[in-house]
């Protein structure tokens, strides 16, 4: 077991032991304020993209939500007319190739899983580097046109002046022990939240008061909330040449499935699939996690279901299987066995009220027959 599995767990489970990492918890905060002054009064530089940045990201380690977000506002935003590309670290690529567009042929490897995964679910321009103002300068080179750009994940990145802000909020995970790494898993102090644009994340119709009191915030009039829909089950891969197909049944509500996930927290996949009636056998793995075929085919007899961000990884890993070597029996049936399970982010309408006058004040005006709701 990882050492990065091992602080999870311990998160999670709220562990004793944890409290002696306190010091380093300290230091982690004293720097992370010191540099965020920095930026702010001038001592370290910052850029300013020539168009509008919106940024989202959270204050926590770990999965809340975010990238299904990403793909949700870009579908809305694309829909009304509005020109928005998108720029990410490219985090599990290889930096050496980077700065790099993504397109449909890119490899998850090269530019990231995230990164091929909004570009597959939207189509939008999009530019991965480490170094964001190389990524938006590239960007901006292959689609001069654009009038707004969305950074994944760059909450902390503060060398990026950004003119919208969403903090992304996992309600139903929380805050844990509300400490910051390696304590707890906060990237920032909960008073990061006051006057944010928060969307939190829960099952619809959640009570967040909660939520509120811990972060010891002046309540917002109104909750930006979102959830995740759970859309049908889709065969992850149809290889080109056939192969015979040992079961291509979808299966059903009740039966018993290998649940394989290195998302960034797992749990929540693993919950979905309980809540619609599957009988799931977790197996969690680390965020961005690299599988191989070995450790998919040890886990047989039952079918195989994955997230579609872990679904990027796989095909590009069958494709590669398949194009070294003649298939046999045994990956025959490990493909007839995956399977993967699309969700989409469900906004509140409040979100896309916030949304557009944020748009309005920046001067991005949407087509007006297009509708602004929650897509029913």
């Amino acid at each position: 077991m990882s050492i990065e599995t091992i602080i999870t767990n311990a998160w999670q489970r709220k562990a004793a032991w944890l409290w002696l990492l306190l010091p380093i918890s300290w230091l982690y905060g004293l720097i992370t304020l010191l540099r965020r002054h920095a930026y702010k009064v001038g001592l370290l530089s910052s850029y300013r993209a020539p168009i509008p940045v919106m940024v989202i990201g959270n204050i926590s380690v770990g999965g809340s939500g975010k990238t299904p977000l990403i793909i949700a506002l870009v579908n809305h935003l694309q829909k009304r007319g509005i020109k928005v590309g998108v720029i990410s670290r490219g985090y599990g690529g290889d930096t050496s190739q980077m700065p790099a567009l993504v397109n449909a042929t890119s490899l998850p490897n090269v530019v990231g899983d995230e990164p091929c995964l909004i570009v597959h679910m939207t189509g939008v321009a999009m530019a991965v580097c480490p170094n964001r103002q190389q990524a938006i300068t590239t960007l901006l080179d292959a689609e001069p046109d654009l009038q707004l750009i969305i950074a994944d994940d760059g909450l902390q990145h503060y060398a990026l002046k950004r003119d919208i802000e969403w903090i992304v909020v996992d309600a139903a995970r929380g805050f844990g022990n509300e400490q910051l790494l390696p304590t707890g898993f906060l990237r920032e102090p909960m008073s990061r939240l006051e006057g944010a644009h928060v969307i939190y994340h829960d099952k619809p119709k959640t009570d967040l008061s909660h939520y509120h009191e811990s972060s010891k915030n002046s309540h917002p009039p109104e909750h930006l909330t979102m959830h995740l829909q759970a859309d049908e089950l889709q065969h992850l891969w149809s290889p080109q040449s056939p192969i015979k197909q040992i079961d291509n049944v979808v299966p059903a509500s009740n039966s018993r499935v290998h649940a394989v996930s290195g998302i960034g927290y797992p749990q929540r996949f693993f919950d979905t699939l309980e809540s619609l009636g599957f009988d799931v056998i977790g197996h969690p793995y680390p965020d961005h996690y690299d599988f191989s075929l070995a450790e998919l085919l040890q886990y047989s007899d039952y079918p195989i279901v994955v997230t579609s961000k872990d679904a990027v990884k796989i095909k590009a890993l069958l494709s590669d299987y398949t194009a070294e070597q003649a298939s046999s029996d045994e990956y025959a049936q490990l493909v007839s066995r995956l399977w993967v399970l699309p969700v989409t982010a469900v906004l509140s309408d409040n979100c896309y009220d916030n949304l557009n006058q944020q748009l309005k004040a920046l001067g991005i005006e949407a087509d007006s027959d297009v509708g602004t709701k929650t897509p029913s």
